[in-house]
């Protein structure tokens, strides 16, 4: 049974919708990834799933008769590093909403707590300054938060953002795992290839008042697809088992010709595209 269903949902502002009607649906251990660029709703969406922004049309359903536990793991920009608590006391706070109003954590509190940062891999820092951690260390603390909370359906935005490759691969990789405890992940993000490697389901974001395509990786990710919804050349390649993303670049001053395949070649001869192994929006 799903935890949640959007039925022609409306999201917006001001009763001014910003993407046109949304069906979707979650259901335990499935992992949506929402991608766009920054400005096309990503973060309207989800604040609605969230049900911190009331639908504008539409009806939020959930089949269970109640509201699924949300975990909610912000962007690491958004977090104050200035208050001097550790990774331990982070965690914890995630345990606070379960405490009731003017309760103390209790011992199952704190257990909780250091079982979440063992699940994601950094018990070890759990008294450390949560500002003397590296960033891919923070974010770790961040997930460990939202855990701690016992979550249904996790919730994350940008977590990748200003990691280098190897911490997001294995960030993408902790967060894939969490699926096959039944919990449902809804990450958002502006990498399409990264992202593309893990979600089952894809909801492609064009920008405000475009199109939205919501299915399957394997129904999303065509180049007939990805160039009708950007309305550019996308070409979409498999390689050792990953979707490559490449985007042409418009020919420039001194470009080169296209080759047999109709894709601008560079007069140094590399291909002109962005984003060799993945797919960045800026």
């Amino acid at each position: 049974m799903n935890l949640i269903e959007l039925r022609q949902v409306l999201v917006g502002y001001q009763h001014q919708a910003l993407l046109p009607p949304i069906d979707l649906a979650l259901a335990p251990g499935a992992f949506l990834g929402v991608v766009g660029p920054n400005g096309s709703g990503k973060t309207t969406l989800v604040r609605t799933m969230l049900g911190l922004l009331e639908p504008i049309g539409g009806s939020i359903v959930f089949p269970e008769k109640r509201k699924p536990r949300f975990g909610y793991v912000p962007q690491r920009a958004s977090v104050d590093l200035s208050f001097p608590l550790t990774a331990f006391e982070v965690t914890l706070m995630g345990r606070y909403g379960l405490c009731g109003p003017g309760r103390r954590p209790k011992k199952e509190d704190h257990d909780r707590a250091h079982a979440a940062l063992s699940d994601v891999g950094i018990a070890e820092h759990a008294h450390r300054p949560f500002h003397a951690l590296s960033g891919g260390q923070r974010q770790r603390v961040l997930v460990a938060r939202a855990l701690a909370s016992e979550p249904e359906i996790l919730v994350l935005d940008e977590p990748t953002t200003g990691l280098d490759l190897p911490a997001e691969r294995a960030m993408l990789d902790l967060v894939a795992s969490f699926t096959g405890r039944n919990l449902a992940v809804v990450m958002v993000s502006h990498q399409l290839a990264a992202v593309s490697d893990y979600a089952q389901e894809l909801a492609l974001l064009a920008g405000e008042g475009k199109p939205i395509e919501i299915g399957s990786r394997v129904e999303i990710l065509t180049s007939a697809r990805l160039s009708k919804l950007y309305g550019r050349s996308i070409a979409v390649r498999s390689v050792d088992g990953h979707a490559v993303i490449f985007v042409e670049h418009e020919p420039g001053p001194g470009a080169g010709v296209k080759d047999s395949n109709g894709w601008t070649t560079s007069a140094s001869g590399r291909a002109g595209f962005s984003g060799a192994t993945r797919w960045r929006w800026r």
